[in-house]
């Protein structure tokens, strides 16, 4: 799997993390951190010394994506970096499938760039990598997350009970999915359009 990637659409821009985004990054996790602490993954095992550095974390990640199982993106608007998206849990074999998360900083957010960002990811995963199915999983309280795939024609799959751990307990997720048969021009050209007809 080709890495690093940079996608590029209108004024979003989806590229690999790097060492010298640690302070912007770091900025922009503390200015946001009441915004995301609800939805942000969490170990139930306690934590065995120090967090990793941000070099460390970025080494970690990029050895993941060169090794093909994670895209780890950065998201910029205008130069400046406003979030972050992860494909996840590629899978080969007879699922060809992958998981999505995301996350933006609250000034940013409702101006949809939440959902070209995972516009050009699905369409990166299934037109460049082969994939099959892209899903997102999101907590029933999430609102602004649940009108991302709203906007762009995710099927519901349904509620996933005590699915993944976070802010610090098991929490119930609902899945959603959507297969490459199902947008064959792809879902950057579906949002252009205006998102999906119902």
């Amino acid at each position: 799997m080709p890495w690093p990637v940079v996608l590029v659409h209108g004024g979003v821009v989806l590229r690999p993390l790097r060492r010298r985004d640690g302070a912007a990054w770091t900025r922009l996790r503390r200015a946001n951190e009441g915004w995301l602490r609800r939805w942000e993954a969490t170990s139930p095992d306690p934590a065995a010394g120090p967090p990793p550095s941000f070099g460390a974390f970025v080494r970690d990640v990029n050895a993941q994506a060169r090794a093909g199982s994670t895209l780890p993106f950065v998201i910029e608007v205008d130069g400046e970096l406003v979030g972050q998206l992860t494909v996840s849990s590629i899978i080969r074999g007879s699922l060809r499938g992958a998981s999505i998360g995301y996350w933006i900083s609250q000034d940013m957010a409702g101006r949809g760039i939440v959902p070209t960002a995972v516009a050009m990811a699905a369409d990166h995963c299934w037109f460049e990598l082969g994939l099959h199915r892209i899903e997102i999983n999101i907590r029933p309280e999430n609102a602004a997350s649940l009108r991302v795939v709203e906007k762009l024609g995710f099927r519901d799959e349904g509620l996933r009970e005590r699915f993944l751990h976070i802010d610090g307990d098991w929490r119930d997720h609902r899945s959603f999915a959507l297969t490459v048969e199902e947008v064959p021009q792809g879902l950057v050209h579906r949002w252009a359009q205006g998102g999906p007809s119902l």
